[in-house]
């Protein structure tokens, strides 16, 4: 087992990867900001360093800093969380060349999947459903854009094959509107991502966005943990996750499960991983994979009893998985809320000092935060304070337990967008199941919350 492991990241993340340690028998050292004094991982680490001022740029996006912070402390592994450098091949193999361990995948298989086209292109190969589209990057000829197009038939989207979160991506429904949508998306993903390479691919108008959980060993040993439903997002983030996804059929899981499977052993991937795609019609389509620990993952802990985070750790350190896909078992239905400091209705962040803060409780319930009274939230981050999860023998159960653990929870000093989920629980379209990832902002239009 890894001996000594610096926690690269911050928040809740930070806390949930102590905890982790904690049970394995690994020490654990806090990197932070000068931000981040405060937090609570931060406070209860065996060692803490401080590796810059506020700004990720200078602290937590500083890979010399982290490295160092690493060296100094002794630390043996390095874990990445999720956000910040998590899927950044260049630290990746740093940390390797440094004689680090990584808690993640090869840079090699993180730059692979990193680069959408590449990881399309791939995933193709090895028999995984991908939605119709250009087959790579987008070419500089405009007609052999609007060629494209054509044979993809419109409406088409224009993505970025180096990032995500919405950025660069443009939606086109005639051929009047293509090139010039080309021309901007190429910029934004240049500003935003420092690649100006995008890739086009069939609109689909009502999907909903399921992912599949992987876990793979150093041994050639790979699970699926079945599959989550992403699909209640607003500018392309998720605010509600919840496993196993409704109306996904046994057959669907175990026959996509596998493909994933079939695909890491492919690649050679190794630790935790998410499939990602686009669900529509009965037929699903891969869109990405995420290389890290997702901020949902404890809904497939609560249905499958599988720590992680710990099983990450004991992949880093060289141990077999343990079990393989009969032992799997999936029971029960689980959901998390995102709980965000920002006004539920503008969703303007709301930094400051927590006054009070009340978790909630009882039969099912899992808070996942860093929050304590006065705890002072900084406004240079992430507005995500915390995942509230919700455990029952079925949805229904679920549902109505994170709709009691909501009305106990109490977070003054700030805003929350617990009211937001609370309209969420009581939409007649998200309590039958299956809604697309239009729903959420649709209900946001009507100014029903």
């Amino acid at each position: 087992m890894i001996e000594k492991l610096l926690i690269a990241n911050r928040g809740e993340i930070a806390l949930r990867i102590l905890r982790a340690c904690r049970e394995v028998g690994v020490q654990a050292v806090a990197a932070y900001s000068s931000a981040d004094r405060d937090l609570k991982h931060v406070l209860l680490a065996d060692e803490t360093v401080c590796i810059g001022p506020a700004p990720a740029a200078k602290s937590y996006l500083n890979m010399a800093a982290l490295m160092s912070a690493a060296e100094v402390t002794r630390c043996t592994a390095i874990h990445p969380g999720y956000g910040f450098l998590s899927e950044n091949a260049d630290f990746a193999d740093s940390c390797e060349r440094s004689g680090f361990i990584f808690v993640g995948p090869t840079a090699d298989v993180i730059r692979l999947m990193g680069d959408k086209t590449a990881a399309i292109a791939e995933m193709q190969r090895a028999g995984v459903p991908c939605v119709p589209g250009s087959d790579g990057a987008l070419p500089d000829d405009g007609d052999d854009c609007l060629a494209i197009a054509e044979r993809v038939g419109y409406p088409v989207i224009i993505k970025a094959a180096a990032g995500g979160g919405g950025r660069g991506m443009h939606i086109i429904r005639k051929a009047s509107e293509l090139l010039s949508a080309v021309s901007v998306a190429r910029n934004e993903a240049k500003a935003a991502f420092g690649d100006g390479t995008v890739f086009l691919e069939k609109f689909l108008e009502t999907p909903r966005h399921i992912e599949f959980q992987v876990l793979a060993d150093q041994h050639g040993n790979v699970v699926h943990l079945g599959e989550r439903d992403c699909s209640m997002q607003r500018r392309h983030q998720k605010v509600v996750e919840e496993a196993p996804a409704p109306g996904i059929t046994p057959e669907q899981r175990a026959e996509i499960g596998q493909l994933c499977v079939d695909a890491c052993k492919r690649i050679g991937y190794r630790g935790a991983g998410t499939f990602e795609f686009l669900y529509d019609d009965g037929s699903f389509y891969f869109i990405e994979m995420n290389t890290r620990i997702q901020v949902e993952h404890p809904v497939t802990e609560m249905i499958t009893g599988i720590d992680l985070v710990k099983a990450q750790l004991r992949i880093a350190s060289g141990e077999p998985l343990g079990f393989d896909q009969d032992d799997i078992t999936i029971r029960g239905h689980a959901i998390e809320c995102r709980v965000n400091a920002e006004n539920a209705r503008t969703f303007i962040p709301s930094p400051g000092v927590v006054k009070k803060f009340h978790p909630p409780g009882g039969p099912g319930i899992r808070m996942d935060s860093h929050l304590y009274a006065g705890y002072r939230i900084p406004p240079n981050y992430d507005s995500m304070v915390g995942k509230l999860i919700a455990y029952g023998e079925d949805r229904r159960s679920a549902i109505a337990r994170t709709r009691t653990a909501l009305s106990e929870m109490v977070v003054e000093g700030v805003d929350t967008n617990l009211a937001l989920h609370d309209t969420i629980m009581q939409d007649p379209g998200f309590t039958k199941g299956g809604a697309n990832i239009h729903h959420l902002e649709k209900l946001l239009a009507s100014d029903a919350h």
